[in-house]
């Protein structure tokens, strides 16, 4: 499948090529000259030429240096050099095939300029040298996955543990647990302070001592 898609894409970006490259030079050939002409040059003029020029390049680059199959360089180049080379056996013939007259955007578009200067050439033959390279013709190999880390003895040992393996119940002495505590020790309650006797102020002495009541009593 993917030498079929490289193979349209060939068959798309040869045309598209010719017809930028007519457009961009023949741009770039009537701006300088009339600026040669006139003594002057206005860097806008030149511009649009650049334009084309540039998508040209960026077309050919894509099919050419892209992880694609390489039949669409191939298809491309020849496609390319085939006006060039039928110069040698019959110009006059290749002269007359190339249309003539044609405009595109506004602009005349002279598609046997790239043939003369031999551009279509130079670039076809550029094409051509990725069909030479033997590992664009298979298919990419695809990642392979990373070896899986063996495990070790004590890895192994220590995770067999589950939630199932919890012993089972022993007897009910065992079972049974202390209740929890703070962790202080036992201490012995307070003893509680002597009663006072009816009829004295908190204020006219002070409080008495357990041995001070005995003595009264008797």
């Amino acid at each position: 499948m993917r030498h079929l898609w490289s193979f349209l894409a060939g068959l798309v970006v040869a045309p598209v090529t010719w017809v930028l490259l007519a457009l961009g030079q023949d741009g770039s050939t009537r701006t300088i000259t009339r600026w040669v002409e006139i003594g002057t040059f206005n860097t806008a003029n030149l511009i649009e030429p650049g334009v084309y020029l540039a998508v040209a390049g960026v077309l050919l680059g894509l099919l050419g240096t892209l992880r694609v199959s390489p039949l669409g360089p191939l298809v491309a180049g020849l496609l390319l050099i085939a006006p060039y080379v039928g110069m040698f056996v019959a110009p006059f013939e290749v002269r007359d095939r190339v249309p003539e007259g044609w405009k595109a955007l506004g602009d005349p578009l002279p598609l046997f300029l790239p043939v003369q200067n031999g551009t279509l050439f130079l670039v076809g033959a550029l094409l051509l040298m990725a069909t030479f390279s033997r590992q664009r013709w298979r298919r990419w190999p695809r990642p392979a996955a990373g070896p899986v880390p063996a495990q070790r003895p004590e890895d192994a040992a220590t995770n067999t543990f589950t939630l199932t393996d919890w012993p089972s119940g022993g007897s009910a002495a065992e079972r049974d647990t202390a209740p929890l505590t703070l962790g202080y020790p036992d201490q012995p309650p307070p003893e509680p302070l002597p009663r006072r006797t009816a009829g004295e102020s908190p204020w006219s002495a002070p409080p008495r001592r357990p041995e001070d009541t005995t003595t009264e009593l008797r």
